[in-house]
């Protein structure tokens, strides 16, 4: 890997990673206000151990599937039965397709890739 993409892929790691806490959350999109609230919930489900951390996610997720993260949303998500959170990683593929990827928060397992 060139020297320039590493340095891309480092500093969207980083950008990704200091944005984590003001992630948005599904369905509290808008205004000012519930931007706080989302940023509050994803807090406080990082701290009390119910999501992994952005960097961790980002690692497993860089792993598994190369690209360059362009966007990072953490969201609630009715799965198997139950809601649960998941993060959506948008991510340019080397061959330059945008993905989409879902990670579940509280283990890091990637659930899907798919192309968006």
């Amino acid at each position: 890997m060139n020297t320039l993409r590493l340095r891309r892929r480092l500093l969207a790691a980083v950008m990704v990673s200091t944005m984590a806490p003001a992630m948005s959350l599904a369905g509290h999109r808008g205004s000012e206000g519930a931007d706080r609230h989302d940023h509050d919930r994803a807090r406080q489900a990082l701290q009390q151990g119910e999501v992994r951390s952005i960097a961790e996610i980002l690692k497993r997720v860089e792993a598994q599937v190369p690209g360059e993260v362009i966007e990072v949303e953490l969201e609630r998500k009715r799965r198997s039965g139950e809601t649960r959170w998941v993060y959506e990683i948008k991510l340019i593929a080397p061959d330059g397709r945008l993905l989409e990827v879902l990670v579940d928060a509280p283990t890091a397992e990637i659930l899907v890739v798919e192309e968006d």
